[in-house]
C-alpha cells in the first residue's frame, strides 16, 4: 500500500513537471476557462432573463419590491412627505411676510409710474388703421369694437354709477384708502360727432374716421399742475398737407381736472376714464399718412426717446375711397 501511495505521488509530481507545460501556459488555459465561463453566463436565455426581472420587481422570497422591503419603502416615502411639507410650509411663511407689506390698495412702488402713457381705442396691430370708406368690411371691425368699449360711456350708466362734477378742478376725497370714492360721470355724449350716436359708423363710412385716446391711470397722479392736459395731432415724417383738419371731443380736446385723481381699482370701482375723441376730417386719400398724437401740460413728457407711448403715440392712418 505504501508503495503505491508513493508511486501515485511521483507520478502527480512529474505530470507538473511535463516538458512544454510551462507557468505561462497554466496562466493562458485558466484564463480560458474564466473567459468561458463568463460567455455562460452573459448568453442568457429570455425566458431567464424575464425571471430576473420578475424577480426583481417583486422577491417573494424577500418580500422586496424593486430592491426594497415595504419597511424601506416606508421610510423614503415619510422622509420626502416631511421634507417637501416643510418647503411648503416655508414658501407659504415667506408669502405670508411678503404680504403683510404689501398694501391691495395702493402700490408699494411708484416711482417709475409717472408721467403717464397715452393708449389709443380701438386697438390695432401696429396702430395702422387701413380701410377703404365704400367697403363695410374693412372697417366694420373697428366701428363694433368702439361701440363696446363706450358701453360703460353710456349716458344712461354714468347716471346710475357716478355723481355729476364740478369742471375745472380736481375732485378731491378725504377718507381711508379702505372707503369706496365717488367717480365723476364721463357721458358718452360729450364726444358728439364721435358718440356713436347720431352716426354709428363713427366717421369710417365717410373716411372721416374717430379715435379715443385715453392717458394711462396712476393712482392720486394730478395731471397738469391744477391746468387741463391737452391733445394735438399732427404729421409725421409726411407732407404737412396730407392732413389737413382734424377735431377734437370734448369741444376743448382736453382732459378735465375733476376726473383726477384716480384712487385705485378697489377704492374707485365705478371709475371710468376720460377720453378725447380725435376725428381725421381732411386725410390724404389712398395714401398711408403717419401721424403723432402729443398729450401738452405741466409735468407732461412727450418727447422721450426711448418709450414712444410715454405722453404721445404714433398710428398710420391709410384711407381707400
Amino acid at each position: 500500500m505504501e508503495m503505491n501511495s508513493t508511486s501515485a505521488a511521483a507520478y502527480d509530481h512529474s505530470d507538473l513537471h511535463k516538458p512544454g507545460k510551462n507557468t505561462e501556459e497554466q496562466q493562458e488555459d485558466s484564463d480560458e476557462e474564466s473567459v468561458q465561463g463568463e460567455q455562460s453566463m452573459i448568453k442568457k436565455t429570455w425566458a431567464e432573463r424575464k425571471e430576473e426581472i420578475k424577480a426583481y420587481i417583486w422577491n417573494p422570497e424577500k418580500r422586496e419590491f424593486m430592491g426594497r422591503t415595504a419597511k424601506s419603502w416606508g421610510l423614503i416615502f415619510l422622509f420626502y412627505l416631511f421634507f417637501y411639507a416643510f418647503l411648503a410650509g416655508m414658501f407659504s411663511f415667506c408669502m405670508y411676510v411678503l404680504l403683510l407689506t404689501i398694501s391691495p390698495y395702493v402700490p408699494t412702488q411708484r416711482d417709475r409710474v409717472t408721467p403717464p402713457g397715452v393708449m389709443i381705442r380701438p386697438y390695432t396691430s401696429g396702430f395702422q388703421f387701413t380701410f377703404n370708406a365704400s367697403e363695410n368690411s374693412t372697417w366694420s371691425p373697428f366701428v363694433e369694437s368702439m361701440h363696446n368699449f363706450l358701453e360703460a360711456y353710456n349716458d344712461s350708466v354714468q347716471a346710475a354709477k357716478n355723481v355729476k362734477c364740478s369742471p375745472g378742478s380736481y375732485f378731491m376725497q378725504e377718507g381711508a384708502m379702505t372707503e369706496e370714492k365717488k367717480a365723476c360721470q364721463f357721458n358718452r355724449s360729450l364726444l358728439e360727432n364721435c358718440s356713436g350716436i347720431e352716426d354709428p359708423t363713427f366717421g369710417y363710412s365717410e373716411g372721416k374716421p374717430c379715435l379715443f385716446l385715453k392717458m394711462n391711470r396712476i393712482i392720486g397722479y394730478r395731471p397738469g399742475q391744477g391746468n387741463p392736459v391737452s391733445v394735438s395731432c399732427e404729421v409725421q415724417k409726411s407732407d404737412e398737407s396730407d392732413l389737413k383738419a382734424v377735431n377734437f371731443y370734448p369741444g376743448n380736446g382736453t382732459f378735465d381736472l375733476m376726473y383726477f385723481p384716480f384712487y385705485g381699482k378697489l377704492t374707485h370701482p365705478n371709475y371710468t376714464s376720460p377720453l378725447v375723441a380725435v376725428q381725421f376730417t381732411d386725410v390724404r386719400k389712398n395714401h398711408p399718412v403717419g401721424i403723432q398724437c402729443k398729450l401738452h401740460g405741466k409735468g407732461i413728457v412727450n418727447d422721450h426717446n426711448s418709450d414712444r407711448f410715454l405722453g404721445r403715440i404714433f398710428l398710420t392712418l391709410q384711407i381707400g375711397v
